[in-house]
C-alpha cells in the first residue's frame, strides 16, 4: 500500500510492507513546529494526539507484546522512550508481565527528579532532544537494572533507528554490558531494520506496522518557528519522587486516582494525561470504561504541531511543572465531552486556567 501527503515543507511518501490493522486506522499525518524535521506520523491507537477508547489502546498492548519473543534471557528492561512512549511502554509491560516475572519497567524522561542519573542521551530529531534516565530508587530494581540481559525498547514510531541506538550506546556506557537480546517494540516502524544492521543478530523489531517512508524537501519553504520547549530541569511546581509511577522503576501498576464524584452512566468523558504522567491516568480511564463509562483518554504534550491535516484542534497553554514553556492538547475542542478530568503529578494549583476553563475541566490528582 502506497500513500503520499503534501505539506508545506515537502511531500511525504509512504509505502507500507506489513500491518495487523488498516493502516489508515493506525496512523495519519501532520506536520511539526520543527526545522529539524518537518514531518509526524500521528497515532490514531496511541492516546497522546487523538483521543482512543481505553480498550483500543489496551489491544494495541497485546497485540505489540504478543510478539515480543519469549526466550528472551532475564531479567528484562521494558523501557519506554519519553514523552511520547512512556504509557505505550507501560502497557507493554503489563503484558509481557501475563507470561513472565523477571522483568521490570523504566522511562526516560525530561525532568530532573533530584535523584541520581544512571545515564543520558539524545533524540537528535526531536523538539527536545535531551533525555535522562533516573537510577532506579528500590534496591531490588537497581539489583535487576545491573543483572540484565535482555532490554525492550518501546516507542511509538521508528523512523531512522537512531535514538534507540543513540539509547544503548548511552547505556552500555553507563554500564550495561550483560545485554544479550534487544527487541524494539513500535506501532509504526519506518526504520529498515536500522538497529538489526548497527548491532547485529541479536537485535529484533516488532510492530504493528511496518514500511519505508521518502521525504522530498521544498528547498524554497520557510521553517516554521519552534518555541523552546527543551528543558530538562526541574520546576517551579516539584514532582515528589514518591509518587513515582515509572522514571524510578516500577514492578507493579497502581491505579491510584479517584475521583470526588464518578461520571454518570451517557456521559461522555475524557481523561487527559500530562506530559509524561500518563499511565496512572490510562489506569483510571481504563477503569471507567470497564464500569460502563464512555469514556476516552488522551494528553498533553510540549511537542508543537501546526494545524492541519490528522490536527484538527489545537489548545496551547503553560505548562503544569513551572517551566515556562508551552504545552498543547490536539483535537480535544470545547463541549465535544460532558467532562474532562485533567490529570496531574503536580499540585492541582499548577494546572494552566486557561486549559480548565476552555474544558471546563476538572483536576485529578495523585499528590
Amino acid at each position: 500500500m502506497n500513500l503520499c501527503v503534501n505539506l508545506k515543507r515537502g511531500k511525504l511518501d509512504v509505502a507500507v510492507r506489513e500491518s495487523l490493522f488498516a493502516p489508515d486506522a493506525l496512523f495519519g499525518f501532520a506536520e511539526r513546529k520543527n526545522p529539524k524535521r518537518a514531518f509526524l506520523f500521528v497515532s490514531k491507537v496511541l492516546g497522546r494526539h487523538i483521543p482512543v477508547k481505553p480498550s483500543v489502546m489496551q489491544q494495541t498492548y497485546e497485540k505489540l507484546a504478543a510478539q515480543v519473543p519469549t526466550d528472551l534471557p532475564g531479567p528484562v528492561i521494558v523501557f519506554g522512550m519519553a514523552e511520547t512512549a512512556v504509557g505505550l511502554g507501560a502497557g507493554v509491560h503489563r503484558a509481557l508481565q501475563s507470561t513472565r516475572d523477571d522483568t521490570f519497567y523504566l522511562v526516560s524522561s525530561r525532568h530532573d527528579l533530584g535523584t541520581p542519573i544512571f545515564a543520558r542521551f539524545e533524540e537528535e530529531h526531536s523538539h527536545d532532544s535531551a533525555h535522562l534516565i533516573h537510577m532506579p530508587a528500590d534496591a531490588q530494581i537497581q539489583a535487576m537494572l545491573k543483572a540484565a540481559r535482555s532490554i525492550v525498547l518501546v516507542d511509538d514510531e521508528a523512523s531512522t533507528g537512531k535514538t534507540f541506538i543513540n539509547l544503548l550506546a548511552s547505556l552500555e556506557s553507563a554500564g550495561l554490558s550483560n545485554i544479550e537480546k534487544v527487541v524494539t517494540v513500535t506501532l509504526t516502524d519506518w526504520s529498515d531494520n536500522t538497529v538489526q544492521k548497527a548491532i547485529g543478530p541479536k537485535a529484533t523489531s516488532v510492530s504493528l506496522l511496518s514500511g519505508s517512508y521518502a521525504f522530498t524537501e521544498d528547498l524554497n519553504a520557510p521553517l516554521p518557528d519552534m518555541p523552546d520547549v527543551s528543558t530538562t530541569k526541574a520546576g517551579v511546581w516539584p514532582i515528589n519522587p514518591r509518587n513515582d509511577w515509572g522514571r524510578l522503576g516500577a514492578v507493579r501498576h497502581q491505579d491510584s486516582l479517584k475521583l470526588t464524584t464518578m461520571p454518570e452512566l451517557g456521559e461522555k468523558v475524557l481523561v487527559v494525561g500530562t506530559n509524561e504522567f500518563v499511565w496512572r491516568p490510562f489506569l483510571l480511564a481504563e477503569r471507567l470504561e470497564k464500569a460502563g463509562v464512555e469514556v476516552y483518554f488522551s494528553s498533553t504534550t510540549r511537542s508543537p504541531i501546526a494545524l492541519g491535516h490528522e490536527i484538527k484542534d489545537v489548545l496551547a497553554f503553560g505548562d503544569n511543572y513551572g517551566l515556562g514553556i508551552p504545552n498543547f492538547l490536539y483535537n480535544v475542542g470545547p463541549g465535544q465531552f460532558d467532562r474532562v478530568f485533567i490529570c496531574t503529578e503536580t499540585d492541582p494549583a499548577a494546572v494552566d486556567s486557561k486549559l480548565l476553563n476552555a474544558l471546563n475541566a476538572e483536576v485529578v490528582t495523585d499528590v
